[in-house]
């Protein structure tokens, strides 16, 4: 699904030169339920960033199916992200004024859904995720839990190739946390490949397929 080769991220802060990624290889199977673990700053987030097409490497290449990254034009690339790629952060990233059904359903508008089409995917997908009597709350008005269920729906209800999860769990406390590790597994059983970053150690071991130790911008660990 991703061919990750020789991939450098450099960025120059304050006049310094930091090297977030260097020189990574990396290569992630359709299917695959991957953790990429490491200390905070060993470039886990910039990596997951380069996948989704959000930024680009400095040196190096990234393929998939629509291409090799760097080489895709604005347009293609915003394609892309519509299509194939699901995103979940660790702090939501919720339209506050909107309720979980219009977060969802928005979140189909730049795949060119038709209206109907997305209201109908959106309660499909909520109502999947135990939220069907929350559809009308706004984000204040849910739990951290029930934020975290929508922004999945939201990521999940294009029906993506690859979920791309940063610290999705990481602003949870543990209850919480296992629920959303629940929700991960039954997806990934479904057949989706999944990409997580997460600092939890005990969370990585605990039934990743395969686990990615990055330490200083490279793989130290790649563990099956």
């Amino acid at each position: 699904m991703l061919r990750v080769s020789g991939v450098t991220k450099v960025y120059r802060l304050a006049g310094q030169e930091v090297r977030a990624l260097d020189g990574v290889d990396l290569e992630i199977e359709a299917g695959a339920y991957v953790r990429i673990v490491g200390a905070s700053g060993c470039g886990k987030s910039t990596l997951l960033n380069l996948l989704a097409g959000l930024d680009r490497p400095t040196a190096g290449r990234i393929e998939t199916p629509d291409g090799v990254l760097g080489d895709l034009r604005p347009a293609a690339l915003a394609d892309y992200r519509a299509r194939r790629i699901g995103m979940v952060f660790q702090f939501f990233q919720l339209i506050p004024h909107r309720s979980a059904l219009q977060n969802v359903e928005l979140g189909l508008l730049f795949g060119g859904w038709p209206r109907g089409r997305r209201l109908a995917r959106a309660r499909e997908v909520l109502t999947a995720l135990g939220l069907g009597a929350r559809l009308a709350h706004r984000p204040a008005d849910l739990s951290g839990g029930e934020q975290q269920r929508v922004a999945l729906a939201r990521a999940i209800a294009k029906r993506p190739a690859l979920l791309l999860a940063d610290e999705p769990t990481g602003n949870l406390d543990r209850d919480t946390t296992a629920e959303i590790e629940q929700l991960l597994r039954r997806l990934h059983a479904g057949g989706l490949t999944i990409v997580l970053v997460t600092h939890d150690e005990q969370l990585a071991a605990a039934d990743a397929h395969r686990t990615v130790r990055l330490d200083y911008g490279r793989i130290r660990e790649d563990r099956r």
